[in-house]
């Protein structure tokens, strides 16, 4: 997984150091260059000297491929910028923003941008998010033959319609999340930026659902 991790204080030091311990190809960015060197010489990821929402810096830390941002400056509002500039301009796949004003945490989830607070935690619960496979089972029918499973929507399926995640028999999306309103769709109904999606599925076929969501299980 190619990250990018923008600001070094402490949550963003202690991130980017596990993600690289991990295997992960880690980019590291900061507008002070001693915090690059402060990831010490057992950090062996990229390094990246600019203000994160800066495009020239973005681009020279490899948006354009990045599998995911996480954005962990001082400022709320510099973390938002950066978290919406890596979605909607560049289509990040999974992007992360700290928020110290926890108030503001479920506009921004409606955003597709998830969020996290306090260093130790926010260490831990930004590697779960990355790789969490943003589906969970909500409920269990019968004795668990069928589970009605929450997923967000990919950026991958924005603009698809919901017959792109049905399989008869094994997968039917029977609710849909849209601008904080939720509906049955129709299989012609387009998913749309920011939605979650409910549906109805087999147990036996998870693996597909989760495949279909271009995710592995």
């Amino acid at each position: 997984m190619n990250v990018i991790v923008i600001g070094l204080g402490r949550m963003g030091t202690g991130l980017a150091r596990k993600l690289d311990r991990q295997g992960h190809s880690v980019c590291a960015v900061d507008q002070d260059p001693e915090r690059l060197e402060e990831l010490g010489e057992g950090y062996t990821g990229r390094k990246v000297a600019g203000v994160g929402f800066d495009r020239d810096v973005l681009a020279k830390a490899g948006i354009d491929r990045a599998s995911a941002v996480v954005s962990c400056t001082t400022s709320d509002e510099a973390n938002i910028i950066i978290a919406r500039i890596a979605r909607d301009a560049y289509r990040v796949p999974r992007v992360i923003a700290r928020m110290y004003d926890v108030t503001k945490a479920e506009t921004y989830r409606r955003l597709g941008i998830q969020t996290i607070s306090t260093t130790d935690w926010g260490v831990r619960r930004a590697c779960e998010l990355l790789t969490y496979n943003q589906q969970e089972s909500v409920f269990q029918v019968g004795t668990g033959e069928v589970q009605i499973v929450r997923a967000d929507v990919p950026a991958l399926l924005e603009g698809h319609p919901v017959r792109d995640i049905s399989a008869v028999g094994e997968v039917k999306v029977v609710a849909v999340s849209h601008n904080s309103e939720t509906f049955i769709p129709t299989q012609g109904t387009v998913l749309g930026h920011g939605d979650v999606v409910y549906a109805a599925v087999a147990s036996s076929a998870a693996g597909k659902f989760a495949h279909m969501l271009g995710k592995s299980e």
